[in-house]
């Protein structure tokens, strides 16, 4: 696969990943960042600094290392650009959903 193929420009949301090959890691980021989607991503290596330092110029409202799509409902779950709006999920998520309200009364 690569960019430009509709598997890889389009939001996957099924047991689908397309797999790129990458030259050097400042390409695939590149390549990873340049759609106007981000839902999630997934960094995948052996060195824990490098993956993180990968992970964090991804441009994703969720990025997994060394595991995809991993929800837990108490941490915060949401996509960055046009991948949605808010989170779900977490105390971040419960706040999106409610309305909070104050009653004053004098004494």
């Amino acid at each position: 696969m690569r960019d430009g193929d509709a598997i890889v420009d389009e939001e996957q949301f099924g047991p689908v990943l397309p797999i790129i090959r990458y030259g050097k890691v400042q390409e695939a980021i590149a390549s990873a960042n340049r759609l106007d989607l981000g839902l999630g991503a997934s960094v995948w290596g052996r060195d824990p600094v490098q993956t993180r330092q990968v992970a964090t110029q991804l441009q994703a409202g969720t990025v997994w290392v060394n595991q995809h799509g991993a929800v837990h409902p108490m941490v915060p779950f949401g996509g960055t650009k046009r991948s949605g709006w808010g989170v779900e999920f977490g105390v971040d998520g419960l706040k999106s959903v409610t309305t909070q309200q104050v009653i004053s009364t004098r004494k």
